[in-house]
């Protein structure tokens, strides 16, 4: 079976989050900086999912739009933070709390899409 372009956009956005949270995580570590913690935990912490959402065979047109949301509001968040602590400017004015709030309404379209899912 061809793997949709939604699988496609999944799975680059788990690599980018996985990669980018381990390296936020080894920056925090070893450099410290009060960004680098939550960009890594975030990161780290939607990744996986995202990856789950890539493999999902058929998933509902709900649930495509739900996991966009939040893979999208997880990289705009943790971008915010990295620029933040590389060069100190955001990348425009409220872009983490654009992409927190995306995450949490990408995470209540899961929801909403799993309750009105179809057998």
């Amino acid at each position: 079976m061809p793997v949709s372009w939604f699988n496609r956009l999944m799975l680059v956005l788990a690599g980018l989050l996985g990669a980018g949270g381990v390296a936020a995580a080894a920056g925090s570590a070893h450099a410290g900086g009060a960004l680098l913690q939550p960009l890594a935990l975030v990161s780290l912490t939607q990744a996986p999912a995202m990856l789950a959402f890539g493999l999902a065979s058929v998933p509902a047109a709900g649930l495509r739009v739900g996991a966009s949301v939040i893979g999208l509001g997880a990289l705009l968040f943790c971008a915010d933070l990295a620029v933040r602590h590389l060069s100190g400017p955001s990348l425009f004015p409220y872009a983490a709390p654009v992409g927190g709030t995306a995450m949490i309404a990408g995470w209540a379209l899961v929801a909403v899409a799993g309750l009105l899912r179809r057998r």
